[in-house]
C-alpha cells in the first residue's frame, strides 16, 4: 500500500478494489493525473469523478456547507457504497467536477482501498479521484482480471492494478445530492430510499429532470456489453439468459446466470455480461428482479444496459 500510494503522488493511476466495483484512480489534487483517467477510460471530461477519502473527517477538505442530514447519512453508511454529492470546496477543481459547483465524495468499504487511502493520507495525499476501471459506457468491472482485459492496453508501465478479489456488492454506490433542503437519489445503488429516509428523518424527493447535477452512470446508454442486452422477452435458441434461479432455462438456451436473491443478482450481474462477451453471444435476456431495495439499482443499470430494448 505504501508503494502504492506513492505511485498515487508520482501522478500514476491506481486500479483498485471496492465493494461495489473496482475503481480507476488518481490523486484528486493533481490535474494531468486525474486527465490521465478520462484519457484511459476515453470519458468526456464534463462527467464528474467521485473522490474517495479515507474517513469521513476529511469530508470538510473537498466540500463545504455540509447539511446536518449528509452528516447523519456519512455516520451511518460509511464506510459504505453511498456517495455524497455536496457543494464544493477550494481543493475541488473543474478537472474532477466536470465543472460543476458540486463534489462527489465517499469512503469505500473494502480493506484493500481503506489501507490504500490510509497510506495515501500518511504521503500527504487528501483523496483519490476514481470512476469504475472500464472504458467509458462499458460494463463496469468487479474483479481484477476483468481491469486487466479492458484496460491493459491504455495503462502505463508505471500504473497498478491492485487485486482484491471479486467486489462484495457489484453495482455502483448510490449517489445522493445533498445539495438541498431535501436529499435526492441521482443514482441508485445499495443504500435505498427507505434507509436514507429512515436516518435522516426526511422525504427524499425525485429527481424531476430539471437543473440535475450531472453524476457518473447517468446517461442512457451505460454499462453496455457488446452483447445486446434485451428485458422483457422469453430467450430463444442461442442467446444467453440471466435469471433468478427459480426460472427455468428454455432448451438451446445459454444459462449465464442464476442468483438465488436480489443481493447476489447484483453481484454477479456485470461478471455474467462480460461472459456473454466472451462467449461471443449476440444477445441476452434478462428477466429483471421486481424486488426493492437493490432491484432498483439493478433495474436502473439493466434498463441503461438495454439502452430502450
Amino acid at each position: 500500500m505504501a508503494s502504492a500510494a506513492k505511485h498515487l503522488i508520482a501522478g500514476d493511476l491506481v486500479a483498485f478494489p471496492t465493494e461495489t466495483v473496482y475503481g480507476l484512480g488518481a490523486d484528486a489534487s493533481n490535474s494531468a493525473a486525474v486527465a490521465r483517467i478520462y484519457s484511459v477510460k476515453g470519458r468526456p471530461n464534463n462527467h464528474p469523478l467521485i473522490v474517495h477519502i479515507a474517513s469521513m473527517d476529511r469530508m470538510g477538505d473537498w466540500a463545504r456547507d455540509v447539511p446536518q442530514y449528509a452528516i447523519a447519512l456519512a455516520r451511518n453508511f460509511w464506510p459504505g457504497p453511498m456517495t455524497l454529492v455536496l457543494k464544493r470546496s477550494e481543493l475541488a477543481g473543474d478537472f474532477v467536477t466536470g465543472g460543476q459547483d458540486t463534489v462527489g465524495v465517499r469512503v469505500p468499504d473494502h480493506v484493500v482501498v481503506l489501507a490504500l487511502l490510509a497510506a495515501f493520507e500518511k504521503v500527504g495525499g487528501k483523496g483519490v479521484a476514481a470512476p469504475s476501471a472500464n472504458r467509458f459506457g462499458h460494463v463496469s468491472p468487479t474483479t481484477a482480471a476483468a481491469v486487466v482485459e479492458e484496460l491493459a492496453g491504455y495503462l502505463s508501465k508505471d500504473d497498478l492494478v491492485l487485486d482484491g478479489g471479486a467486489c462484495a456488492v457489484g453495482v455502483e454506490s448510490t449517489i445522493i445530492d445533498c445539495t438541498g433542503l431535501l436529499p435526492r437519489v441521482l443514482r441508485p445503488g445499495a443504500i435505498s430510499t427507505a434507509m436514507i429516509e429512515e436516518v435522516t428523518g426526511l422525504n427524499v424527493v425525485s429527481v424531476d429532470g430539471v437543473d440535475v447535477i450531472r453524476v457518473s452512470g447517468s446517461l442512457e446508454n451505460h454499462y453496455a456489453p457488446a452483447a445486446k442486452v434485451l428485458l422483457c422477452e422469453v430467450p430463444i435458441v442461442g442467446q444467453g439468459f440471466i435469471a433468478h434461479k427459480n426460472i427455468q432455462t428454455p432448451p438451446g438456451v445459454i444459462r449465464l446466470a442464476s442468483p438465488g436473491d436480489d443481493e447476489e443478482f447484483a453481484q454477479i450481474l456485470y461478471s455474467a455480461l462480460r461472459q456473454a462477451d466472451a462467449q461471443g453471444l449476440s444477445e441476452v435476456v434478462v428477466v429483471q428482479p421486481i424486488g426493492i431495495g437493490i432491484g432498483v439499482a439493478i433495474r436502473d443499470r439493466l434498463a441503461r444496459a438495454a439502452n430502450g430494448r
